[in-house]
């Protein structure tokens, strides 16, 4: 299949990328960055421009026959109300734009891969959420919802949607692991706030073959929890960490203090969600990765 993806040369977009190119597939990546800023792979075409706004590279996605949409600004910082505008923005406008430039002629024959996260269902302390779990009423909750409809419009064309809501994803070279480890091995490293909250995780192994699986089940659509079968709570990912890293795990991240770091988003580390992937499960995919250690000693090990 042709597949032209947004935000693919990122941290999960690279490894995405290199899956599907074994796979056999054509790979366009849709990026803003000039020739030359960032490694490219010889054997995928690249296309260069800024999604969030209009233009001719619109017409090359009728050229494709699946959208894998992962365009979108970091979270991982201190919200400023400037921050929270291009959160919102380079998701909405990027999605808005896909949409408007499938064309209805083409649309039946598209794949429409959007990405959401495991925010979208806000803060539910320990319920177990699954697809069908309603929405949460947060800043990340409340943005989710609108970048999900803005993905679903491709339906009323005829595409198949699917909604796929990401965990935390861990890997070796980026991802949430790439700011912790260097914490734990000076010695630093431990729970944040109280431990007790859940961490919705998946690790990008596992990630790039759902997204294998997913392809090749086109009766699947709608939303899809991408995180692993078996979330773990904060204080217990910082213990396997530790053990693996062969530091201690027991010096806590004070609550107060995230917050004064991070402000609003420090409430999104404090709280958590406990979310499973009921839909993968159901449908037969099998988790290379299901448990936290093993995923960290794996991912730990290729960067020793």
């Amino acid at each position: 299949m042709k597949i032209l993806i947004t935000g693919g040369t990122g941290f999960v977009g690279t490894q995405l990328t290199s899956r599907l190119l074994r796979e056999g597939h054509e790979i366009s990546v849709l990026t803003r960055l000039q020739k030359g800023t960032e490694s490219r792979v010889p054997s995928v075409s690249y296309l260069q421009s800024d999604p969030t706004q209009r233009g001719n590279w619109q017409s090359a996605i009728n050229d494709h026959d699946v959208i894998i949409n992962l365009a979108g600004a970091s979270i991982f910082s201190r919200w400023t109300e400037e921050t929270k505008r291009a959160i919102r923005e380079s998701r909405i406008l990027t999605t808005r734009n896909l949409v408007e430039g499938i064309d209805p002629k083409r649309a039946k024959s598209m794949t429409l891969f959007s990405t959401s996260a495991v925010g979208y269902y806000g803060f539910h302390g320990d319920e177990e959420l699954v697809e069908d779990s309603p929405p949460g009423n947060d800043f990340l909750a409340r943005m989710a919802v609108e970048w999900e409809a803005e993905a679903l419009k491709a339906g009323e064309k005829g595409s198949r949607v699917v909604i796929t809501r990401f965990g935390i994803v861990l890997g070796k070279e980026g991802g949430a692991l790439s700011q912790m480890i260097p914490l734990f091995r000076k010695f630093i490293g431990g729970p944040i706030g109280s431990g007790r909250q859940w961490f919705s995780w998946v690790h990008v192994g596992d990630l790039t073959e759902a997204f294998v699986f997913l392809i090749g089940r086109p009766e699947i659509s709608g939303p899809v929890n991408l995180c692993s079968p078996n979330p773990v709570r904060n204080r217990d990912f910082a213990k396997a960490l530790g053990k693996i890293l062969k530091r201690p795990s027991f010096i806590p991240a004070p609550g107060f203090m995230v917050k004064l770091v991070l402000g609003e988003f420090g409430s999104v580390i404090l709280e958590g969600q406990r979310v499973v992937p009921r839909r993968l499960l159901k449908n037969g995919f099998v988790f290379r990765y299901p448990e936290i250690e093993k995923a960290i000693g794996s991912i730990v090990k290729k960067v020793s």
